[in-house]
């Protein structure tokens, strides 16, 4: 007998199937393979359009258990339903919670999550306080989840497994690595934390699945951290659901002139709690404060400008030429060389500045992005 959750995911592909009413049918029939298997004796909540459809269904696939439980052992997926003890119980408090999740990893249902959020076209500066804060919430103890994606996402997974546990949420099968760069990420993930997702494998990423992944990153947590987020952001979209289901939500200021803060910043003044270290989350539930103390790496995969940073030594002199150039170098705006050069006029340290730029990267005191411009990252 296969596993309900393979009956849950095959009956859930119906077309105009949603978890709360299945949840309805399958409490109804006892249990989702006699949905299956039964079909034309289920009342489905007095919907007879879903049961056509479902019965379309069976006719076209009629193996669709088989099928998705053959892919699983394939590609090394479990699966729970909201049947089940090791499904997270956070997750069940939601309007709508997914009837099956499937994952990679270890999805240890009753530890302390906080999901970090925000925008994928992320600046320096976006990308920097994601890595920090999720490792500060890591070293605390924290879980953090996020959605893969590219930007905030991608630095907050980063951040987490430098000192503890992340999960990732996908809006595919977890047999898809999307974006396809984040392959080795999401691979590195299921072996540190967990890759999850309500979507069997197979299942291309597809717009709409992605609002729907939305509400399992912040139903899977306490509370709900926005990073960066344009005014009409899917980040926004995550915090709306998180305030739906009675989550708290926080959000990290950031300049008024950039438009990937315009969204956190309108939920700071919507009454979002302002957050600048992952201390001002922790203090919300209680928790002990981040340690200050870096932990040894543990062959964690990270950005150049995360390495260059924890790798620099405690103590670090620049030369004359170099603290000129670096105190005109900002930790929220990347310069542009040229840029820097225009500042520079009549210090006479412009000739040399291609150099000059060169060692204070090499002593981790400044880092170029990938459009050549530099920001700060260490005080000296």
């Amino acid at each position: 007998m296969l596993q309900e959750g393979y009956y849950l995911a095959a009956i859930m592909e119906a077309k105009g199937m949603s978890p709360h009413v299945l949840k309805q049918i399958v409490d109804e029939m006892g249990s989702a393979a006699a949905v299956w298997e039964q079909t034309n004796e289920c009342a489905f909540a007095g919907n007879k359009r879903l049961r056509s459809a479902v019965a379309a269904l069976k006719r076209e696939k009629p193996n669709l258990p088989e099928s998705i439980a053959e892919s699983c052992e394939r590609f090394g997926i479990a699966v729970t339903t909201i049947y089940d003890e090791d499904y997270p119980p956070i997750l069940k408090e939601i309007f709508s919670p997914p009837m099956t999740l499937f994952y990679r990893g270890e999805l240890w249902p009753h530890i302390q999550r906080v999901a970090m959020v925000g925008s994928r076209k992320a600046s320096m500066y976006g990308k920097r306080v994601a890595e920090d804060i999720s490792e500060q919430l890591a070293r605390a103890g924290v879980t953090v989840v996020s959605g893969a994606a590219r930007g905030i996402d991608t630095s907050s997974h980063i951040g987490a497994m430098k000192a503890g546990r992340t999960v990732a949420v996908l809006g595919c099968g977890l047999d898809i690595a999307y974006p396809p760069e984040n392959r080795d990420l999401i691979d590195e993930i299921a072996e540190r934390g967990a890759v999850i997702s309500e979507y069997p494998p197979g299942t291309r990423p597809l717009a709409p699945f992605f609002p729907a992944r939305n509400r399992i990153i912040s139903g899977l947590s306490v509370g709900t951290i926005v990073v960066e987020a344009a005014k009409h952001s899917g980040s926004l979209i995550t915090a709306e659901l998180a305030l739906s289901d009675g989550r708290d939500v926080f959000a990290v200021p950031g300049s008024i002139y950039s438009p990937t803060s315009v969204g956190c910043n309108h939920l700071i003044r919507q009454g979002a709690k302002l957050v600048e270290t992952a201390d001002d989350v922790l203090e919300e539930y209680s928790l002990a404060p981040a340690k200050p103390e870096r932990q040894m790496k543990r062959g964690h995969r990270s950005t150049a400008a995360v390495q260059e940073a924890d790798e620099a030594p405690a103590s670090i002199s620049l030369t004359k030429e170099e603290k000129t150039v670096y105190d005109l170098i900002e930790y929220d705006t990347p310069q542009t060389v040229d840029e820097i050069i225009f500042r520079l006029h009549g210090t006479g340290e412009a000739s040399n500045i291609s150099f000059i730029l060169l060692q204070m990267a090499l002593k981790g005191v400044i880092v170029e992005d990938e459009n050549h411009a530099y920001i700060k990252v260490r005080n000296v």
